[in-house]
């Protein structure tokens, strides 16, 4: 026998407790942002989550910087370098580096790359074009060394 809840234990479907709508996105309709000759930027912002789809050309380097935001970085296809914590670690395609809230880090495409990084809580400073640190198109020095 099915039992219908106590109107006390009905769903709240006021506008502060309305459920946000699912969305579906699709990359290729997501215009891509030209961030600096060797990068690009798409993303998606969720309630709580960003995703984001970096296209970045062998050479392309996003400066140290450090951000309050959880950050995971999936590389999708080629391989990048990142120097965090004072070491350098190359992530290639089909691995995924989690990076803590606070942690300095700095990444190079040592190859043709395609990343998809999420960011919790979403970067508020690129919603906002705050991000000129990855706008300077200075190409690393050190692109392709290992």
């Amino acid at each position: 026998m099915i039992q219908r809840p106590a109107s006390a234990d009905l769903i709240d479907t006021t506008k502060e407790n309305a459920v946000a709508e699912s969305t579906l996105h699709r990359w290729a309709d997501i215009t891509p942002e030209q961030m600096n000759p060797l990068a690009t930027r798409q993303y998606v912002v969720g309630a709580n989550t960003m995703l984001a789809r970096l296209v970045l050309k062998r050479g392309a380097h996003v400066p140290l910087h450090k951000h309050m935001h959880e950050q995971i970085s999936h590389v999708v296809d080629g391989a990048v370098s990142f120097l965090l914590e004072g070491k350098q670690l190359t992530v290639k395609a089909g691995e995924i580096l989690c990076i803590p809230p606070h942690v300095p880090h700095e990444v190079i495409a040592l190859e043709d790359s395609v990343a998809l990084d999420i960011f919790n809580p979403p970067r508020q400073d690129w919603i906002d074009g705050d991000d000129a640190y990855l706008r300077s198109g200075q190409p690393a020095a050190t692109a392709g060394e290992d």
